[in-house]
Formats: C-alpha cells, structure tokens, sequence
C-alpha cells in the first residue's frame, strides 16, 4: 500500500511506539488521527505536527461506538489503516490475582480494542481495501512468571487478530499483528515518563519500521504476524 495519502487511526499515540509511528507515517504523507486518554499529553506530543488529534479512552466499552463515530467524522467517515496501539499491563503473581486488574487490562487491551475495530472494518469493507494492524507482544507468544493478567490480554489480541484474518481477507483486508519484546517506552510506568534508550534495547523506532513495512507491501501479499526482538539484549 502506497502510504501518501492514506487515512490512518493510531490509538493511544501520545507515547512511544504509537507517537513514533504517527511521526514516521506523516512523514511519508499519510493523514494521521492519533487517539489517546489525555488531550494535553496528545496536544504536547504533537504541537507541530498537522495531526488531527482525539482524546477517548478506549477502555471506557459502553461509549466505544460513540467516540469512533467521532473519529470517523474526523476523516471524513474513510479509513485506510487502524493502528491498534493502546495498551496497559499489570505484573501480578497468581496469590494476588483479581478480578479488577484484569478488567481494567482486558478492557484495553482486548474488549476495547475489539470493539473499536468492530466500528472501522465496515468503512474498510465497503471500500474493498485496509489495512489493520495489532500491537501485541512477545508475550502473546509464551508466558512469563507475573504474567498472568498481561500475557493472557496478548494472547486474545494474538486469537482475534488470526479470527480477523480469515473473516475479513475476502474484503482485500490485511491484519497483521506486530510483536515487540521489550522497548524503552513508558509502558508500566505510572507516570506516564518514557525511558531513556539502552544501547541492546528495542526503541519505538525499530518498531515503527516493523509496522510501517508491513503496511508498505503491496497488497497483493500481507505480513500475518511479526516478531520484532533486540539482537543481543544480554549483551
């Protein structure tokens, strides 16, 4: 897919991997809608950018149809490429597992996510073309010790995104899920502060190239699934 010109939704981009990638895919001429729970956040990641900006949380589910209606208006109801980025987790051992932690994960991550998507794959249906890409994990791919919560939301996002390949590949849809093992964003830091770069660490950047190549094949051929890891993270 030629990028120039394509209508993009990028949740939860006001950080890392979503605000590289909406950076990188304005770059290239896309027209970019970058979702994220904070106005001021989004207002402050891209003050001189010609994003449009839209500030929705997308674990609130029971306004779900709502808020994408706006973001749909926002571009002009046409939808090339939804980037779900948005993500929360939780490190909880199985003692202290409960049930509020995996809602507000599962909310996010999965339910939300669903839900949202749910709005957008009409308009790409419609036109006979889109692409959608899943930011899951590399823990969608094998548990981990405190892991419960976090892990399980990745592996759901991994089980929807090859349910949507089947059902959506006959519209000319492409889903593709990308899986980063760890990168110095602000990911589980309440503050909401990004990491400094570690020389044998992923950065968003590696992970919007990961992204955006895949959303650059031509659309003849999809990626359905890409695991991106640091080459040498012990060293």
């Amino acid at each position: 897919m030629n990028i120039k010109g394509k209508n993009v939704i990028i949740t939860g981009g006001s950080l890392g991997i979503g605000k590289q990638t909406a950076y990188d895919l304005l770059e290239k001429g896309a027209n970019v809608l970058v979702t994220g729970r904070s106005i001021n956040r989004l207002n402050e990641a891209f003050k001189d950018s010609d994003a449009k900006l839209f500030a929705f949380d997308i674990g609130d589910t029971d306004n779900i149809n709502l808020n994408a209606k706006k973001c749909l208006k926002i571009l002009d109801n046409k939808v090339d490429i939804l980037i779900n980025n948005a993500g929360i987790g939780v490190r909880k051992s199985i003692d202290e597992l409960n049930i509020k932690d995996f809602l507000d994960v599962f909310n996010v991550n999965v339910f939300g996510l669903s839900l949202f998507t749910k709005e957008i794959v009409p308009i790409m249906k419609r036109n006979k073309e889109g692409t959608i890409i899943n930011i899951g994990s590399t823990a969608s791919l094998k548990g981990y010790k405190n892991g419960s919560i976090y892990s399980s939301s990745k592996f759901a996002v991994r089980s929807l995104t090859q349910c949507w390949q089947s059902e959506l590949r006959p519209f000319n849809i492409r889903v593709c899920q990308v899986n980063p093992s760890e990168v110095t964003t602000a990911f589980g830091n309440s503050e909401r502060i990004e990491r400094d770069e570690v020389y044998n660490k992923l950065t968003s950047k590696e992970i919007s190239h990961a992204i955006i190549s895949s959303i650059e094949m031509d659309n003849r051929g999809f990626v359905n699934e890409l695991n991106v890891w640091a080459t040498n993270p012990f060293d």
